[in-house]
């Protein structure tokens, strides 16, 4: 058995008098996918919110690499990669732009931005503005810069929103490699498909775990 990477122990959230997450347990090792399921509203987002450091839980403890995991953490934050389901981008730089600033950021060699581009089908959008973007190949952007920077946990919100099935083909086969590669994955979906891509699956409803276990 594999140590884990990220361990999350009776955490819950609650805003306001809503409890989104109700003393949920998680554990991903490193090579390991883990897929969530379940209806908008089930604490999907909150739980992965959670576990990447953007947010604190209500009560509960998460650890990443045996220390616990904070978003002004600097290893933390070289480490993990998050795709939340909103679109997030600069408005007045192109998408090479956008890849650039990552490489830089992450001391990446540049010839890896070609590949990427290629790989997502943007390559003739390189040197577009978010505004003439379509939203699916907003999404592949997002998607290129998160696989383009050194990760050992790479976090994902529903990341097949708004791709077409092509795109959406290549990210099982991304997210396979991932694991592959020794990378934490931890994603959500509506896709049951999509799931099947996983080693695990865990479903959540009303902020609770209902179902954790093998996809099938």
């Amino acid at each position: 058995m594999r140590a884990p990477l990220l361990t999350v122990m009776g955490a819950s959230r609650t805003f306001g008098e809503r409890q989104a997450l109700r003393a949920v347990d998680l554990e991903v090792a490193a090579g390991e996918c883990v897929a969530l399921l379940g209806p908008n509203g089930s604490g999907k987002s909150t739980l992965l919110r959670i576990a990447c450091g953007r947010d604190r839980p209500t009560t509960g403890d998460v650890g990443f690499d045996g220390v616990p995991m904070t978003e002004d953490d600097v290893r933390v934050r070289a480490r993990v990669a998050f795709v939340g389901d909103a679109l997030g981008c600069y408005p007045d730089l192109t998408v090479r732009q956008h890849l650039e600033l990552v490489a830089v950021a992450h001391g990446v060699p540049e010839e890896r931005i070609d590949a990427l581009l290629r790989e997502w089908r943007l390559t003739c959008h390189a040197d577009s503005l978010p505004s003439a973007l379509s939203s699916g190949q907003l999404q592949a952007m997002q998607l290129a810069s998160a696989l383009l920077r050194p990760r050992d946990l790479l976090v994902l919100d529903e990341p097949e929103q708004r791709l077409d099935p092509r795109a959406r083909g290549r990210l099982a086969n991304v997210l396979r490699a991932e694991g592959d590669k020794g990378v934490a994955v931890l994603f959500a979906t509506h896709q049951p498909e999509l799931a099947r891509v996983a080693q695990r699956v865990i479903a959540l409803a009303e902020g609770a775990v209902v179902a954790d276990g093998s996809p099938d």
